[in-house]
């Protein structure tokens, strides 16, 4: 065997060994871990609310980033209803509002109806009492959990005897709660604010 055959196969032999270790230390004896799904940062505004106080039979407050228009979205819109829209994260707090006419327990089950038509896509569905006794506000949240769900939040308020008012969240793009969960802690510290500032107006409704 000539000197120059000896030279290429003690060369390959090299680039074999070395070939065996890259892929060793590569592989890390085969503990890889994917890194887990990432989702691009988003900017939330500064909080800070205005008033709402029109002709409207309830005043509350929300945020300045956020505009109020008529709801319009339903056959079934009514003069009080409105629309709370946030632009920047194409987001609706549809709003409803009906005067009590001896049907206070159709409007709870109506509400519950609503919320349960979220349930196959729902993981869970958590439940808390409003209750302001000096400003006779009562109510429910409702945080609906599960990625594909199209409102993960929906409350209503009521004094019992005259007023009920629901609220639903929507999103106008398709369901993806996982990565929209910081937008929707954001909007549901939001709800929060509306309903803790919430107040009924008779002295206007009876005009």
């Amino acid at each position: 065997m000539t000197n120059h055959l000896k030279n290429i196969q003690f060369n390959f032999f090299k680039l074999s060994v070395l070939l065996l270790i890259i892929n060793i230390i590569s592989c890390d004896n085969g503990n890889y871990v994917p890194k887990p799904r990432g989702y691009f940062r988003i900017n939330l505004p500064e909080k800070k609310y205005r008033l709402f106080d029109s002709i409207y039979p309830y005043t509350f407050e929300y945020p300045v980033y956020s505009t109020i228009t008529p709801y319009t979205g339903s056959k079934s819109s009514e003069k009080y209803w409105i629309n709370l829209t946030f632009p920047q994260f194409k987001a609706e707090i549809n709003i409803s509002y009906k005067k009590i006419n001896n049907n206070f327990d159709i409007m709870l089950q109506d509400a519950d109806l609503l919320v349960n038509k979220h349930i196959p896509k729902a993981i869970d569905i958590n439940y808390e009492k409003i209750i302001h006794d000096s400003v006779r506000v009562y109510g429910l949240i409702y945080d609906i959990l599960g990625n594909d769900v199209a409102s993960p939040c929906q409350f209503y308020l009521t004094d019992s005897t005259n007023h009920f008012l629901r609220g639903a969240l929507y999103f106008r793009l398709a369901p993806n709660n996982d990565s929209l969960a910081p937008v929707i802690d954001f909007l549901k510290k939001d709800i929060y604010h509306f309903i803790n500032t919430f107040k009924w107006k008779e002295e206007k409704f009876k005009k």
